[in-house]
Order: structure tokens, then sequence, then C-alpha cells
């Protein structure tokens, strides 16, 4: 046998060992991913506006000096209760006593001139009625004794303003409230600038007013809605604002605006409101700043998603959406406001439809995806 024909023979035998061999088998397709969804559904939204705003007292009295002197006593513990009529301060009051004292013996001096001039005009009647004096001197006793009168009733009324003076010597509460700080101690001169002026103020905080501001864009979206609605609404309406405190938490009472200014302000385009809000804890005090929410329209058979869902990007909203043959399918949507934790969709979803919750990373479009409802915990929940 030759060489061509043994290369022959392992030629033949080379090409049946590789038709012989099976081709590698394609590797498994990999399982559905799992992903949790939530069902679109059509609910009422009520839409709230947030405004930042500052607590008063429902009445904030500036307690004043009213004659100068030196102060000589505080009669109260600052930041405590007091009742209308308390005594706060005391001025000296010795200047006064004496013009009290002046005063009333010019009242005397003017009570022995009228009974001296009555005298004289008794005894000279008689007389004139037989000619016995002149009718001049009658005159002159007769005008005695209305001078007389005059000069006593200007002397009383001279004692009178003497004695208010000495008894704004005294300060009183005008009102129930909660006192401040005392803006004078004892021994400072009060009632006259540098000097305060101000000595405390009293604030009646059993209702507390609310003021902030709204733009006029936004004063005409609430004022078209409750153009809009009827009279059972407005007056549901009218205790429907809240307070969000400091530290995030909802005030428990409810407030209603019983103020709105009369114009927009030119230079900022905003207009003063004003709420009032119960306060029977006294846990709210004057110049605390607050937020807070007032119910502006509900929109109707609205679709509401948790933020987590959408996905931004480039202004461009999207969400992953499974079909019902358990298909992703990316889906453009247009957003509204925020409402809690969740956006509202004005376009792009219908109720019924199932959103991808969790697993936006394992989703794709046109992938399968093995679809879970999500359990949305009670603090999400509770934001919308």
């Amino acid at each position: 046998m030759n060489v061509k024909t043994i290369g022959v023979i392992a030629g033949i035998a080379i090409f049946g060992l590789a038709c012989s061999e099976k081709p590698p088998a394609a590797p498994p397709e990999p399982p559905p991913a799992s992903v949790a969804v939530i069902e679109t559904k059509a609910q009422d939204v009520p839409l709230f506006l947030e405004f930042v705003g500052q607590t008063g007292g429902l009445k904030d009295i500036d307690i004043r000096a009213r004659v100068e002197g030196f102060l000589e006593g505080l009669h109260f513990q600052e930041g405590t209760d007091v009742k209308k009529g308390d005594l706060l301060y005391t001025l000296e009051s010795q200047p006064f006593e004496e013009k009290v004292a002046a005063r009333m013996s010019h009242v005397a001096e003017a009570e022995t001139m009228l009974a001296k001039t009555k005298g004289d005009l008794d005894r000279y009647e008689p007389l004139a009625r037989i000619n016995a004096v002149s009718q001049s001197d009658l005159d002159a006793a007769r005008a005695a004794y209305e001078a007389a009168i005059a000069s006593l009733a200007a002397a009383q009324a001279n004692l009178r303003a003497a004695r208010i003076e000495l008894g704004y010597t005294q300060v009183h509460s005008p009102i129930d409230g909660i006192i401040g700080r005392t803006q004078a101690k004892v021994g400072d001169f009060v009632g006259r600038e540098p000097n305060p002026v101000i000595l405390n103020t009293v604030s009646q905080v059993d209702t507390i007013l609310v003021t902030f501001y709204i733009t006029e864009s936004q004063y005409l979206e609430v004022a078209r809605h409750l153009a809009l609605a009827g009279p059972a609404d407005i007056e549901s309406r009218e205790a429907d604002m809240e307070l969000i405190l400091i530290d995030g938490s909802v005030y428990e009472y409810k407030g209603k605006a019983d103020f709105v200014d009369r114009e927009v302000d030119t230079t900022t385009g905003a207009m003063l409101v004003q709420a009032s809000f119960p306060n029977p804890q006294k846990l709210l005090r004057p110049g605390q700043f607050v937020r807070v929410r007032v119910r502006s329209r509900v929109v109707k058979d609205g679709i509401l998603i948790p933020q987590r869902c959408v996905m931004e990007l480039q202004g461009l909203f999207s969400v992953f959406v499974v079909t019902a043959d358990n298909t992703v399918e990316t889906r453009e949507i247009t957003i509204g406001p925020k409402v809690g934790s969740h956006w509202l969709i004005t376009d792009g979803l219908k109720p019924g439809e199932r959103v991808i919750y969790e697993g936006l990373q394992k989703a794709r479009d046109g992938a399968t995806v093995k679809p879970a409802m999500a359990q949305v915990t009670p603090s999400e929940a509770s934001k919308k």
C-alpha cells in the first residue's frame, strides 16, 4: 500500500469521526425575573396647596406704662397664665398722690366759694324785689354764683383726671392669657423713650391665628374651584385647613380661613390670608413657623402611582407596564402634582394596568417577567 492510499484512508477516517460528534447544546434560557407590581385604579384624588405661615395669638396685647415714673414692683411670674384685671406692675405713686391731694384742696376751695356766692345771691334776691339793692348788684351776685358753679365743676374734673393718673401707676392685665418676659425691671424709668415703653405682652392663645401668603395664581385656582362648588361643599371646606408643625407632625385640630386681604401686593404678587385654629391644650404659641395645607380641588377618577415606579430621562417620564401575557412594556406618561409619596398621572395609564413597583433593574422592554402584587407598607399608603 503506497503512501497516497494511506493518506486517503486517514482522511476518510477523520471525516467520519467528525461527522459522528454531536453539536454542543444551546444554554438554557434563564427563568423569568420576579418583579413586584401594583395595579392602577381610578379614585377621587384631593389636591392640596401648602404655604409657610406664622402663628399669633387671638389677641396679642402690648402692656404699656401710661404715665412716667420709676417701676416699683412686678406682681406676676413670667410665662404664666394671668387673668383679666390681675395686677402686673406698680409705678411710684407719690407724685400722683400729691397731685390728687392738691386737686382735692382746689375742690374744697371751689365748694366754699360756691357756698358763699349762693348765700350772697339768696340775700340779694328778696332785697332786689323791694328795690333795696340795685339790679346791677343782683346781676353781679348771680354771675358770681354761676362762676362758682363752673369753678367747682372744673376743680372736680381736674381731681378726676389726677385720680385717673394715679390709677395708671397700677398696670393690670387687659385680658385672660399668657404673659411673656418683662421688658423692664424694678427701678427702671418707664413711660418715655428711650427707656422701654412696652413693658410686656399678654397673648390669648385658646385660639391661634396663622397668617400666610398665597400667590395670585394659587388664589385664582382656589377661587375658581369654590365658584364651581355648591354651598354644601363650601361649608364643608370652611374647616378644611391643616397645620404641619416644625417636627413634621400634623396638628390634630383643623382650622378655617377668616380673612383674605382685599388686594394683591403689587411688589410681591401675593395676598395675605389669615386662618384660625382651636388651641385648647395651648400647644401652639405665637411666633411659631408652620406649614398650612389647604385642599384646592378634587380630581375625579385620578390615578396615583408611587414615585419609585417612575423613571425620568431628559425630562421624559416613563414606567414599566406588565401586559396580560407578562411581557414588559415601556410606557411614556405625563405626571401631575405630587400627592404625598405618589405621583398623579394625567396621561399614559388606565385603571387596571400593572406597573412594576420593585425590580425595575431586572426589567427591560419586551422581556417576560413573573409578576407578584407588591405589599405597600402602611407608611407609604398613609401618604396618599
